[in-house]
């Protein structure tokens, strides 16, 4: 096999594959714009990575889904045929994608119909982490690594000792974004898949999940609900118009809606009856965990909905000990799943990037994300930033 970090278009998250069915369904001809973004500071310049990621970047725009990857995809009951249609002769264009460089700084921008660009984000976050992790000592990031999946896999074992409650722990992986590499994500993967097949349930990474006979998980991420800021609905009504038309597209199936593109308590007062009905549960991404898991099971607790048939899932710069005390606080309560990324994925004893690649304009307007932690609010337009606060209520 090539030393290419990408050889397979499954090798992607599987809330791409679905926001984009709906995307495509309902909004083929949004026209969007993604930015790179690195949240802290590397070891060394990100853009001594230019050549190499342009270089990727030509080879990913090569690659087209086999018949056999179709297959799998086809055989998910949520998964439309039309979308498999489109899949079949889908592949990246490189005219809407650019790398450049200044001042030490790595841009990565791509621009054009949605449904052709909204994929490149996971390619482009595994691409730059993988290229900028081949720069250190493997052996000893290896070695490292392997020493902290044993005491994971030791720390999730000791669970079977401690007092259980009434729902189960449910571990995800969810750490394809920022992993060390594709090979050392699939090791981590199998060896929790083997070793606690009774908490770990699942990743969100596709190819993993049909390669080692996992479940695919995930749903909707913020670009998605974002995008509906810029589809000419009254901006108040974005989330409900968003809600909605998920409903309308999968009618019960992938029912976890995420709470934090305009923040916990707008999404609140969005969350009626009929979507606290249809949806199965709700992801954190944001926010104090704790502050935001009473609020849900306050929320269903107004609209005398049994929150033990619902379900929370945390998902927010996750590591094991941190949601084994959230299921001590909430095991009881609700149907609780983790998904662990970084301290999965990428825990090698060197500093992650803190890297994203996010939806900033869609129809030529800015979009945003009114996180509950402020440090991840993003948009490139102060007004819109303060006309989406006076709309939604949301505090500065």
């Amino acid at each position: 096999m090539s030393d290419h970090v990408i050889h397979s278009l499954l090798d992607t998250d599987l809330y791409k594959f679905t926001m984009w069915q709906a995307l495509l369904h309902g909004h083929p001809q949004t026209q969007s714009e993604y930015r790179f973004v690195c949240r802290n500071q590397s070891a060394f310049p990100l853009a001594d990575l230019l050549d190499e990621v342009n270089a990727e970047l030509d080879h990913l725009c090569t690659l087209r889904f086999t018949p056999d990857e179709l297959a799998y995809v086809r055989a998910l009951r949520y998964i439309k045929s039309d979308f498999i249609d489109f899949l079949r002769i889908f592949q990246f264009q490189r005219s809407f994608i650019e790398a450049s460089a200044d001042n030490g700084q790595l841009h990565i921008v791509a621009r054009g119909p949605q449904v052709h660009v909204m994929g490149f984000e996971i390619f482009v976050l595994a691409i730059v982490n993988e290229l900028y992790f081949r720069r250190f000592d493997p052996a000893a990031a290896l070695a490292e690594g392997r020493r902290r999946l044993a005491v994971k896999i030791e720390t999730l074992k000791d669970l079977a000792q401690q007092a259980t409650h009434r729902h189960p722990f449910e571990l995800f992986d969810f750490g394809l974004r920022r992993r060390y590499s594709g090979a050392w994500q699939r090791e981590v993967v199998q060896a929790f898949a083997q070793e606690t097949p009774q908490w770990f349930k699942g990743t969100s990474n596709v190819l993993l999940a049909r390669d080692l006979g996992l479940v695919p998980i995930g749903t909707m991420a913020h670009e998605y609900l974002q995008t509906y800021q810029a589809l000419g609905v009254r901006l108040r009504d974005f989330q409900n118009t968003a809600l909605e038309d998920w409903v309308q597209e999968y009618r019960g199936d992938l029912g976890i809606a995420l709470t934090d593109t305009v923040g916990m308590d707008a999404f609140l007062a969005d969350f009626d009856l009929y979507f606290a009905k249809l949806f199965d549960g709700l992801r954190h991404d944001s926010g104090d965990p704790v502050v935001w898991g009473e609020k849900a099971l306050a929320h269903y607790a107004r609209l005398r909905i049994d929150a033990h048939t619902k379900r929370l899932v945390f998902s927010d710069g996750l590591t094991l000990p941190r949601a084994l005390a959230l299921y001590q606080h909430f095991g009881d309560r609700t149907q609780l799943g983790f998904g662990i990324g970084t301290h999965l994925t990428n825990d090698m004893g060197q500093t992650p990037l803190n890297i994203v690649m996010k939806l900033t304009r869609a129809n030529g307007q800015p979009v945003a994300k009114l996180s509950d932690t402020p440090g991840k609010t993003l948009c490139d337009d102060e007004t819109f930033l303060a006309y989406l606060r006076q709309v939604f209520n949301v505090k500065t």
